[in-house]
């Protein structure tokens, strides 16, 4: 069999590292003044969904693709904490087990910058599985094809899997509403 496992949700918290930048560089900087910028930065909760854009206020969609992937990347990607405080060990005694009886990989929705902070966050962790396998909205089916079984976090993931998959779900806030017939909420 060959399983994939996803960094965003499942390894990595992204959600939660997002939400500390964004507050950092557009909501405090701005608490204490007097006089509102034109433009109100806010945070619309609760965060149940990976569409950011509707939970992270932008004044356009331009600006938003700019902070993810052109001024804070390394932040957002390399920097962003592990789900679990064990979450990469685990994954590593697991590749150990099962390296030999199954094709294991990483997986992961990627563009631009966040490819090689996605990779510093691998490497800072300590990950040992030797594949992994970066796809974005028009390279999901090359992933799909290239996996039997896929745990992931990702909500359009686990609505739009392929018939002849398997998908684990990694429960989250953002996904606790989808039915799945298989799901876990912890890594080990």
């Amino acid at each position: 069999m060959r399983i994939g496992i996803e960094i965003n949700g499942v390894l990595r918290d992204t959600v939660m590292k997002f939400r500390q930048i964004y507050e950092r560089f557009y909501i405090e900087p701005f608490i204490d003044l007097p006089e509102k910028p034109e433009f109100e930065y806010r945070i619309i909760e609760p965060i149940d969904s990976l569409v950011l854009q509707k939970h992270f206020i932008f004044p356009t969609e331009e600006d938003f693709y700019r902070f993810m992937y052109e001024e804070h990347p390394m932040e957002l990607f390399g920097h962003s904490p592990s789900t679990e405080m064990s979450s990469m060990y685990d994954l590593n005694d697991f590749y150990y087990d099962m390296r030999d009886i199954h094709d294991i990989l990483i997986v992961s929705d990627e563009i631009g910058k966040s490819k090689p902070a996605s990779l510093f966050f691998l490497s800072k962790f300590g990950c040992l599985v030797e594949k992994i396998k970066f796809y974005s909205e028009s390279t999901r089916n090359s992933m799909w094809d290239e996996l039997d079984i896929l745990l992931t976090a990702n909500p359009d993931l686990l609505l739009k899997k392929p018939d002849n998959k398997i998908v684990i779900k990694f429960e989250t806030e953002y996904n606790k509403n989808i039915p799945c017939q298989h799901t876990i909420n912890k890594f080990k």
